[in-house]
Formats: C-alpha cells, sequence, structure tokens
C-alpha cells in the first residue's frame, strides 16, 4: 500500500537553493518504496524571488507540491509549525532548503521508521563535527547543549538538526503544543517517543547565504532556555539570596568594629561604597532582566494571537 510522506521546507530568502533542493529529493524518491512525495514549502516572507522559485514547482507539479506563503516573516519556528499543520503524510520530514540536510539519508531513515522489530517513532540527524563553522559559534553552541540539558528536561542531543522523520501520531503530539513561543528543538525532545539519530559530517550550504547571525542565534539559545527551564529564575533568587548574606555579614562586620573602635569611622571612604552600590544594583538589574524575560513571554502567551498570518496557500 502507497504511503504520502510530507516535506516541510522553511524557506527565507532561498531563492538559489529551492530548485537545487526539489531536484536532489526527486532523485532519491526512486529508492522510497511505496512512497508518495509531498511537498509544503514555507515562505517566511523572503522579498527576494524565493516565491517565484516555489510557484515554478507548483506550476510543475501541483498535484505534489504546495506552498504557504506568510503576510510578513514570522521567524523558521512559526514556518515550521505551519507546514507540520498543513502536512497530511502518514510520515512527516522536517528539512532545510539549502541542502545541509542530504536527502540521500530518507531512504535510510524510511527503512527504520518501517522495520517493525524496530519500533521507532521517529528518527533524527545530529551532525558529528562543526566543520566551516566560526570557532566562536561552535563554541557556543557547544555550551548551549551542555546548559541546557543540565538546567532542563528538554534532552537536546548535541549537534541534533531539524531534520527528523516522524511518524503521523509524533507530529499531532507536537501540534497539540500550541504555544506562541516555540523551541522546536525543545518540543521534538519533550514531547518523547522513541527517537534513533542518525549521524553525518557537516555539510555547507550550497548556494546563497544563512540569514542566522552570530546575535541571532545567541537571542535563539536564549528564547530556548527560558521556555524549557526556570533556571534563570532560580538564579534570580540565589543571586539575591547571596547578597542579603553578603549585607548581613557587612552590617555585622559595621557594628563590631564600630564598638571595637570606640565610635571612630568604620567606613573605607567613598570608592568602597560606590563599589557596594553598584554591585547589588547589578543583582537587581539582573533579577529584574530575567523575571522581565519570563514576564514578556506570558505576555505574548496570554494575548493569544496567531503564530503566523498566511497571505497565499496552494
Amino acid at each position: 500500500m502507497t504511503k504520502r510522506l510530507s516535506i516541510v521546507v522553511p524557506c527565507y530568502f532561498e531563492e538559489e537553493t529551492i530548485p537545487l533542493f526539489y531536484k536532489e529529493v526527486e532523485k532519491v524518491k526512486k529508492d522510497l518504496k511505496n512512497i508518495e512525495l509531498e511537498y509544503w514549502f514555507v515562505n517566511d516572507g523572503s522579498t527576494d524571488n524565493t516565491l517565484d522559485e516555489i510557484k515554478k514547482l507548483y506550476n510543475q507539479d501541483p498535484e505534489h507540491v504546495h506552498y504557504i506563503d506568510f503576510s510578513r516573516n514570522f521567524g523558521k519556528e512559526a514556518a515550521l509549525y505551519a507546514g507540520l499543520q498543513h502536512a497530511t503524510g502518514e510520515y512527516v520530514t522536517v528539512m532545510d532548503a539549502d541542502l545541509q540536510d542530504p536527502p540521500s539519508m530518507l531512504p535510510k531513515m524510511l527503512e527504520i521508521l518501517e522495520d517493525e522489530e524496530l519500533d521507532y517513532d521517529c528518527v533524527g540527524t545530529r551532525r558529528t563535527d562543526r566543520e566551516g563553522e566560526p570557532p566562536v559559534r561552535s563554541f557556543f553552541a557547544k555550551m548551549f547543549y551542555k546548559l541546557i540539558n543540565k538546567i532542563s528536561d528538554a534532552g537536546i542531543v548535541d549537534g541534533a538538526r531539524d531534520f527528523r522523520l516522524m511518524k503521523r501520531y509524533m507530529v499531532d503530539a507536537i501540534l497539540s503544543m500550541t504555544e506562541y513561543n516555540r523551541f522546536s528543538k525543545g518540543i521534538f525532545s519533550w514531547v518523547g517517543f522513541k527517537t534513533k539519530y542518525l549521524e553525518y559530517e557537516n555539510r555547507e550550504r550550497v548556494a546563497g547565504n544563512t540569514s542566522w547571525s552570530f546575535w541571532s542565534l545567541l537571542k535563539y539559545s536564549i528564547d530556548g532556555i527560558i521556555d524549557f527551564s526556570q533556571a534563570p529564575l532560580d538564579v534570580a533568587v540565589y543571586l539575591g539570596l547571596l547578597s542579603s548574606i553578603g549585607s548581613g555579614i557587612g552590617i555585622i562586620f559595621v557594628i563590631a568594629r564600630y564598638l571595637i573602635e570606640g565610635g571612630g569611622s568604620s567606613a573605607y571612604g567613598w570608592a568602597s561604597l560606590i563599589c557596594v552600590l553598584l554591585f547589588i544594583g547589578g543583582i537587581q538589574l539582573l533579577s529584574l532582566g530575567i523575571v522581565g524575560k519570563y514576564i514578556g513571554k506570558i505576555f505574548a502567551e496570554v494575548k493569544n494571537r496567531p503564530v503566523y498570518i498566511v497571505r497565499e496557500k496552494k
């Protein structure tokens, strides 16, 4: 019996890579036995010719190629969510159009999922190296995975990609998480299910430039930590506790010195006082900032705005 495999492809300034991506996936189609492909390209507010390239593919193959065009840029997480919502296949995969996710892995991934003895619900992929990336970005990426796995129960595999092949019920479980603030790597892990990871060496983009800068990745990492951990709030509590204990000890020291020196001045000067005030003020601002981030997330959730808005869909 023929089954359908839905391929969700978030696109942001990918006019050069989309034709190459489609060609590469079509090459491996013959190795996917009894599988019908369904493409869902999600144009995330690109202002280049990304949508035109997608429409060319749609005109060539309207039966299998579909697209969603956002009214503006809502971010990759929104594009992933939209693609998963519209995918109709018994199997669903998420892939980047830049071919850093090798389509040649799809037959092996499908073979593992269809093996009833193995009984996997999902086959994910992870990079074994970060060759070609700036050393600073690689270092912070490794630190992020170590940190988030220590302070949360997300259990994200180091080097894991969004590229994965899932069974329908796992996709339905992911879609049941309707939060506005989405961090897919965490969501994929949080829903559970039995997952097998396949390793591969890092590949560079076939064309174009990445839209992910160091600062956008840093912000994305911070959002991921806040979405899946309360540890930053704990840090604020501990800093406040430490500051209180430290100032309490300081007060005792000042009183004792006053009594011992018989009323003499126990202050060393304005510089030491300013340093202490700045230190305590810094802790307060840091704590307020942490609490503010969580309140901002709550505010975004309670407004109940749509994750994305569709301009056109085929």
